[in-house]
């Protein structure tokens, strides 16, 4: 279409050489001509939608895939893999051993339905969760469990990765601030500035003030700090840290033994079988979604729904597995283009940053399940419309085609009457044709996308949307023959992390044992036997001499290498 266009433009700037009454004629009917190729491209357009958009309306959920490359010879010549697939993720939800690293089974589909669960003592468990995260909560919003200064007001979370990207989002995606039992904030890092700036914003009721405390090992560093500036800030305050705070983490545990110890309100259980980018409908997630009053049943009810209907092993039925065959259609199969994922909601802004954790960590191997190297991903990006418009919808359209596009669509576009501020047409309106707009500006320009349409932004339809994409998320998985379910890199990471504070120790006790001596980063490195970590002893060395609670000095050199510390 594209060279259409530019043909016809072609044709009509040299008209300008003709007599008038010639342009307008030879103008005339090529407009005519522009209009009717456009029109057969519409209905093109529109069989490819009458063939590919599929409606599952007991999720209130439609799938199109008709502005993608996929075709029925595709979908056949996919079809062996895909019921491999289904054959993969039924053995999964009967148990078996998905992550090998670790030993352990993956089980997060039996949290939203305990009946399915390999045995009885895993179902009891589920419900028996269930149930105490409603009744804490409902002591909760009754003063029966309260504060110091009173019934608690806010909830602050203290998590990194899963255990606060699906809270995050679903906070957003559900919360009113008029609305909410409990105003929720978070320590998601460990950086320092951002707890402060949490800290500052309730200090003045950190008395009414809840802190629930997520991390499945117990041990996560991360966590682990946020934990600890937080003691501090009641402990300076004049309040009881442990008469403030909840655990979520595994029964035995570190944190579990802590919480414990420090005589914490309670506890509640996480599983090794819920890996944390699939914990959302855990206590890690239903437990803070109660507290701020959202209807936790509905929350499974609509994950549990989308469960069954991605069970169906009609491909054609399962908007799961036709999701997973669009990915590996518009990838082909190894990453080679990144996902877009454009929600047209500001409550669904933080979607694209949860996928990002179960896609990329999920998909991103290095390794196959024989062993072979693949490299395998799918680089998850996003923002919201119609942000997007005037960020960078102008690259999708006109640069590189590296990407495809997840439009999310919401049809409600919100409770209470919108200003008609012209005949007929409101904000929501427009957000709408917005949406429309992007998804044709891309389609002329051979972009692909993929729209998936909820009814509104509920608990049912969030619970949904998690559930379809952690399913397609397992079947795209077996599709490319690698582990979802295992994340070695994640591992890596936080052991050179490890590395470099054990390193960092070794330089302060070095310049303290030498103090008011000065030192070059080669020297420094040389005599603490480190002569291959030049560079991470320079790194350690400029973050310490710019935190003055540190005590460390530099004596600038016109070098920047030369540059000598000491401790002062």
């Amino acid at each position: 279409m594209s060279l259409l266009h530019a043909t016809t433009s072609t044709l009509k700037s040299r008209l300008i050489v003709l007599p008038s009454r010639l342009k307008r004629s030879i103008g005339a009917r090529l407009s005519h001509r522009d209009s009717r190729l456009m029109t057969q491209s519409k209905l093109q357009q529109w069989e490819r939608f009458k063939k590919y958009y599929t409606e599952f309306p007991s999720l209130g959920l439609a799938l199109d895939l008709s502005r993608t490359q996929i075709s029925e010879e595709f979908l056949q010549s996919m079809e062996t893999r895909m019921q491999e697939a289904f054959a993969d993720m039924s053995a999964l939800e009967g148990g078996a051993i998905a992550n090998p690293d670790e030993n352990r089974m993956v089980g997060h589909y039996w949290l939203r339905n305990p009946a399915i669960a390999p045995d009885n003592v895993i179902r009891g468990e589920i419900e028996e969760t269930l149930k105490q995260i409603k009744a804490f909560a409902a002591d909760v919003h009754a003063g029966v469990v309260r504060g110091a200064k009173g019934n608690f007001q806010n909830l602050l979370l203290i998590g990194i990765g899963g255990s606060a990207l699906g809270p995050q989002f679903v906070a957003q995606a559900l919360g009113h601030p008029r609305r909410d039992r409990i105003k929720p904030f978070f320590f998601d890092n460990t950086d320092p500035d951002g707890m402060e700036r949490i800290l500052a914003t309730i200090d003045s009721s950190l008395g009414q003030t809840l802190c629930v405390v997520i991390s499945k090992s117990g041990g996560t560093k991360e966590t682990r700090n946020g934990m600890l500036e937080a003691r501090r800030a009641y402990e300076c305050a004049g309040f009881n840290f442990g008469s403030h705070a909840v655990a979520v983490t595994r029964v035995g545990s570190e944190l579990d033994n802590y919480a414990t110890n420090n005589h914490w309100i309670r506890s509640f259980p996480m599983w090794d079988w819920v890996g944390g980018r699939t914990s959302e409908l855990s206590a890690v997630g239903l437990l803070p979604a109660a507290l701020q009053g959202f209807d936790i049943e509905q929350l499974l009810a609509g994950a549990k729904a989308c469960d069954e209907v991605t069970r169906n092993k009609v491909t054609n039925l399962n908007p799961s597995a036709l999701l997973a065959l669009a990915w590996f259609s518009c990838v082909r199969g190894h990453g080679d283009k990144n996902m877009v994922v454009l929600p047209y909601s500001d409550r669904l802004e933080l979607f694209s940053k949860y996928l990002q954790q179960l896609i990329m960590e999920s998909l991103g191997k290095r390794l196959d399940k024989s062993g072979r190297e693949v490299c395998q991903g799918i680089t998850v990006l996003g923002n919201k419309g119609s942000t997007d418009q005037h960020s960078y919808v102008q690259q999708l359209r006109d640069g590189m085609n590296d990407f495809f596009v997840t439009f999310i669509e919401v049809l409600n576009s919100g409770a209470g009457d919108h200003i008609c501020f012209e005949p007929h047409i409101s904000t929501g309106d427009y957000l709408h044709a917005f949406l429309m707009g992007t998804r044709d500006a891309l389609s002329e320009r051979l972009r692909e996308s993929i729209t998936i349409t909820v009814r509104d932004v509920s608990p049912f339809s969030v619970g949904a949307l998690i559930a379809l994409f952690e399913r397609a998320v397992g079947l795209y998985a077996s599709l490319i023959n690698i582990n979802a379910y295992h994340q070695p890199g994640v591992e890596a990471g936080k052991k050179a992390a490890e590395a470099v504070i054990g390193l960092q120790i070794e330089v302060i006790e070095f310049l303290d044992r030498n103090r008011g001596s000065r030192f070059t980063v080669e020297e420094i490195a040389s005599a603490i036997g480190r002569s291959n970590d030049f560079e991470p002893v320079f790194k350690i060395c400029e973050y310490l001499a710019v935190n003055p609670s540190r005590g460390l000095a530099k004596s600038h050199s016109a070098i920047p290498i030369e540059a000598r510390y000491f401790k002062v």
